[in-house]
């Protein structure tokens, strides 16, 4: 039987469907990528926005129309948030929420046996325990993704990620080495390290483990590959860690660091837990240890109660950080958080119209820092060929870079090269290899 995948959202999603597809493929099930030939359709949901609830829905449709007659199975954190909307996704033959995504392959053997509906949503509880998932190998793939923690209890304002996702939860140290030794024993170069919030791992553990142990600890796994972080929180990683941090060869220096706004003002509407300020001088203790690193962000315009204002000095903040690239999306009100409460609520056309200019804002930093790479030497993790006449990469400091194919028949994918950086483009650099065995 055949089933289609598609999944919407974040990292740890995308994970987690890895999880899934790998025990359905154990199981005899193949992989398709068109609709009307699967027998079995997975949607991975994704509930942060509106327009994400949107699209889910959109999706559902379009396959109950293309092949009515497929198992359709929607999991995650749609049904986790809004179970009330269940009756809603009529459509659907399986819905389960966040807290069991991995036994969707028994609730698929289920229904094919018996053909009865499958609503399965679990309430988190506190004192729950992570999920229990391992992923043995992305086959093909130069990176590879390990969820080490999941849930949130920071509660921001705006945020449902809460309600869908649960308390913190964290993967113990031994079950993260042992998976990233066999992610990088099968060829995986580059492993992320990735959670609904990254720097609160450990926290439920309480034996004192942190994010920075997990690191080191899966940088002193032995092969050549490197280490990357997922988004983190910035109030959360001190100079320790830094410091910690910094003496790891494996690890890009790249460090998501969700900003949000520049705005005190509207940081404290957000519930959000530090000032600009305080943003501002981590983003100077990162670059003071790590040289050259990319400091790349999430930008939310249109918050409520958000005045011109307010969004000039986002604006100015924005500019005096210079961001290596930035995420930016206007505010979007989830039933059942603070913010949808609040007065002041933004129209659309004003949201969006900051989206644009604080994108435009955004856009230069990013075209100094890739304009900054020319005349250096970076090693690039290559994954595959971009056209016939290019192979492209990515640079530990996550700077994408072409480089012109040495043959039509010849691929980098999962290789690592010294390329020296000879031109920048708006998005991407250029280069040529300088060393070929590596």
């Amino acid at each position: 039987m055949n089933v289609f995948y598609y999944t919407f959202g974040c990292k740890v999603n995308q994970y987690e469907t890895e999880n899934i597809r790998e025990q359905l493929t154990r199981l005899g099930f193949s992989e398709t990528e068109e609709i009307a030939r699967a027998d079995i359709c997975v949607i991975n949901t994704c509930t942060v926005t509106a327009q994400s609830d949107s699209k889910c829905r959109q999706l559902i449709r379009r396959i109950k129309k293309e092949n009515p007659g497929c198992v359709l199975a929607v999991i995650g954190c749609l049904p986790q948030a809004f179970p009330g909307q269940v009756n809603a996704l009529s459509q659907c033959d399986i819905i389960i929420g966040t807290k069991n995504k991995s036994a969707l392959p028994k609730l698929i053997m289920q229904y094919l046996s018996n053909g009865e509906r499958i609503v399965d949503i679990e309430e988190h509880k506190t004192g729950d325990s992570i999920e229990k998932m391992t992923n043995t190998s992305v086959e093909g793939k130069t990176r590879a993704y390990i969820k080490i923690q999941d849930g949130c209890d920071m509660n921001c304002s705006y945020c449902i990620i809460p309600k869908a996702r649960g308390h913190i939860r964290s993967k113990c140290l031994e079950d993260i080495t042992r998976e990233a030794t066999e992610l990088s024993s099968s060829g995986h170069k580059e492993i992320i390290l990735t959670g609904i919030n990254l720097c609160c791992y450990g926290r439920d553990l309480k034996n004192g483990t942190r994010l920075v142990d997990a690191v080191e600890a899966v940088c002193a796994i032995k092969g050549d590959f490197r280490v990357r972080l997922g988004s983190m929180e910035p109030e959360m990683i001190s100079d320790e860690d830094i410091l910690r941090l910094s003496r790891l060869e494996k690890l890009c220096p790249q460090f998501h660091l969700s900003l949000q706004s520049g705005c005190d003002k509207t940081l404290k509407l957000m519930n959000r837990h530090y000032t600009a300020d305080e943003y501002f001088k981590l983003c100077e203790k990162l670059r003071k240890h790590f040289p050259d690193c990319a400091i790349t962000t999430d930008i939310m315009v249109g918050f409520p109660q958000e005045t011109d204002e307010d969004f000039k000095e986002s604006l100015e903040f924005v500019r005096k950080v210079k961001f290596a690239d930035a995420h930016i999306f206007p505010y979007s009100r989830r039933s059942g958080t603070v913010a949808d409460r609040l007065d002041g609520q933004i129209d659309n056309k004003t949201k969006h119209k900051r989206a644009t200019e604080m994108s435009g804002v955004c856009a230069q930093p990013k075209k100094e820092y890739l304009s900054a790479q020319v005349g250096k030497v970076r090693r690039v993790l290559f994954e595959k060929e971009s056209s016939p006449e290019f192979h492209q990469g990515h640079t530990s400091e996550y700077v994408l870079v072409k480089v012109p194919r040495i043959s039509s028949e010849t691929t980098l994918r999962r290789q690592f090269r010294e390329v020296e950086i000879t031109g920048a483009e708006d998005n991407f650099c250029i280069g040529r290899i300088v060393c070929r065995n590596m």
